[in-house]
């Protein structure tokens, strides 16, 4: 089975993400990550891309998945063929929400 090509638009730290990531690597699946806060142009460019602000965004083989958990894009990937179903338990919950003390801790505002 041919390996498909995967591009991530993740957050640094976020429950969602970390969801994403973890399917990725039950799969064993390559993949290119674009951190949209580490670098802003990766989130300028998964705006375009996918129409929308939310994250994550999963581009696969040119179909972007836009504002995704875990559980679909695994769900994504089996539908499509792209890989057979898998009993792995993933090393995080594949749908959850970042805590909400660590959106509060990262916001700062200068007045």
């Amino acid at each position: 089975m041919e390996k498909p090509q995967i591009t991530a638009y993740l957050k640094t730290y976020c429950g969602w993400s970390a969801g994403v990531r973890a399917v990725l690597n039950k799969y064993n699946l390559p993949h290119i990550e674009k951190d949209i806060i580490a670098n802003p142009a990766f989130r300028w460019e998964m705006e375009t891309k996918s129409g929308q602000p939310l994250s994550p965004c999963v581009e696969i083989n040119d179909k972007m998945l836009p504002d995704v958990s875990g559980e679909e894009v695994e769900q994504y990937l089996i539908e499509n063929g792209l890989v057979q179903p898998s009993d792995a338990v993933p090393e995080v919950p594949l749908n959850a929400p970042c805590p909400t003390e660590q959106h509060e801790s990262n916001v700062q505002v200068n007045f």
